[in-house]
């Protein structure tokens, strides 16, 4: 309960979100396995403007593909405009439109998880609304920069209509 309340971020905007395809490196995690997310990141990074069709600098770490278990897919990786060049070492996802709730993560990465509590234990519940069954994902700016905690982190939410 501590941990809910140490991380708060400021209330959500809402966002229709547009179509994304995005590509990068992904792996199938669980709440307990959820720690070597990083690692993935520092496999992906090196890869950032060399990948086949990208689209700008922002990157994305999409949750999807739950099992109903807990295990859910996590693709680190960037937007793209066309598959056809795409290399197989990369795995891809396409977003659908969807309406988000989007929060802004601020402070450390090391508290993004105490923010993803926060969003799914108290905000969601609290809001009236529910989760659309569609990738959630992170977003991070041009220059975002975990080592000097600049730029922007957003969590991207994906909500049933009302």
């Amino acid at each position: 309960m501590d941990e809910q309340t140490r991380v708060k971020p400021a209330e959500p905007r809402f966002e229709s979100g547009h179509f994304l395809l995005i590509a990068g490196f992904g792996g199938r995690f669980t709440q307990e396995t959820s720690k070597k997310i990083p690692d993935l990141w520092d496999k992906f990074i090196p890869e950032i403007g060399k990948i086949p069709g990208q689209k700008g600098e922002v990157t994305y770490g999409i949750c999807c593909n739950p099992d109903g278990k807990g295990g859910f897919e996590y693709i680190a990786g960037v937007e793209i405009s066309k598959l056809d060049d795409l290399p197989e070492k990369y795995r891809w996802v396409e977003v659908q439109p969807q309406h988000y709730a989007v929060f802004e993560h601020q402070g450390s990465l090391d508290t993004l998880a105490q923010t993803f509590q926060y969003i799914w234990k108290t905000w969601l519940p609290q809001s009236g609304r529910a989760a659309a069954d569609a990738p959630e994902f992170e977003r991070y700016s041009e220059d975002f920069n975990p080592k000097l905690n600049t730029g922007v982190l957003e969590i991207w939410l994906p909500l049933k209509p009302e």
